[in-house]
């Protein structure tokens, strides 16, 4: 299948940032709250935005860098609401990418399930609506923290992680198909 080797391999270009920057960096992101892990990815949606509009960057890394980042940040706000304390806290690398790998393959069968359901229908969206629905997806996060995490009828946090998570791929797969 076309869409799953694509989806992995957009997977894997991020998990190799990611895994190298916990090399360099370690685990900082532990401290992270949540408001904070969306905060990072609201700024690297946001600047996605922006250099559509403007066609223009003045900042060497462009669109892909942003959304594999966002890809990244959303398997950071899935482990720290599975783990529910922001720690300094330093983990082995080979724990974090047993995480990573468990949060991405949770999100590849959710993108599995919706394209059986859904056709496909990203593979005609545009890269703008791709940076609209995660901010969107964004928006909701706030909403629900200052619900104090409660929700009537509406998915969590995590369920808009996830979401996050495959728009950035889905928007990776069509710019490496060269449609955006």
């Amino acid at each position: 299948m076309e869409t799953n080797h694509q989806y992995d391999q957009a997977i894997a270009q991020c998990r190799e940032i990611f895994i190298k920057k916990t090399r360099d960096y370690g685990t900082a992101w532990r401290v992270l709250r949540t408001i904070s892990v969306v905060d990072q990815i609201f700024i690297k949606a946001l600047r996605i935005r922006t250099i559509q509009d403007k066609r223009t960057q003045k900042v060497e890394d462009g669109i892909p860098s942003e959304f594999k980042g966002i890809v990244n940040y959303a398997v950071i706000g899935l482990i720290q609401l599975a783990l529910n304390n922001p720690a300094v806290e330093e983990v082995p690398v080979a724990k974090v990418d047993a995480w990573y790998q468990e949060y991405v393959t949770f999100a590849k069968k959710t993108m599995l399930d919706k394209n059986h359901d859904y056709g496909e229908a990203w593979r005609d969206m545009s890269q703008e609506s791709f940076a609209d629905l995660i901010l969107m997806k964004l928006l909701r996060i706030k909403q629900i923290l200052l619900n104090e995490g409660q929700t009537l009828i509406s998915e969590g946090i995590d369920a808009n992680y996830v979401d996050i998570l495959n728009y950035a791929v889905f928007a990776l797969i069509l710019i490496e198909e060269g449609k955006h």
